[in-house]
């Protein structure tokens, strides 16, 4: 069995409100054990015999049929989680910055996301490998912060989506946990 974190892109917020425990009931009819949902935001750590892509697609197609909803997800490994959590030089906890860590389906659109990242003033980012970039925001300004504005601009709403360095700690020790 392998096992997974999935990273849905923008539920619960724009109108999209997936309640997790329905998503968890959808998931019963995909090939999936062990499925657990984490905060509100739309993590989600399982098993299963698939490989990423096909958990990619079986899980797209879970949210497209139960929800209507046009969803893109970013699958990784437990390994692979635990590996940027250990990667990232940022600090989890910080009374003046937060840390989030970028992640991406495809890693061409990561590449031009983290190129235009470099050529805004202030922004203080690291690649931490072809699926991930780590990057700090003001606390209190994260929303405000030109990395913010640009990464969610809706080029790269179908490849990127980005959670707080705790959050994806939170999520590396859930899927380890399965």
């Amino acid at each position: 069995m392998n096992n997974y974190a999935i990273f849905l892109r923008g539920i619960n917020v724009g109108g999209i409100n997936i309640k997790m425990a329905d998503l968890k009931t959808a998931l019963q009819d995909y090939p999936f054990t062990k499925v657990k949902t984490l905060l509100a935001s739309g993590n989600v750590v399982l098993q299963t015999e698939l490989s990423a892509k096909d958990v990619k697609d079986q899980f797209e197609k879970c949210l497209r049929d139960a929800f209507a909803y046009d969803a893109w997800v970013v699958v990784l490994s437990a390994d692979r989680v635990a590996e940027l959590v250990e990667a990232c030089p940022y600090p989890a906890d910080d009374k003046s910055t937060h840390s989030y860590v970028t992640l991406a389906s495809d890693t061409a659109m990561l590449d031009e996301l983290f190129d235009a990242g470099q050529a805004l003033d202030g922004v203080e980012q690291v690649r931490l490998g072809p699926e991930a970039s780590a990057w700090l925001a003001p606390a209190g300004g994260t929303l405000d912060s030109p990395f913010s504005k640009l990464s969610s601009k809706a080029r790269y709403k179908a490849s990127t989506t980005t959670r707080n360095l705790r959050t994806l700690i939170k999520v590396r020790d859930a899927v380890a946990a399965l």
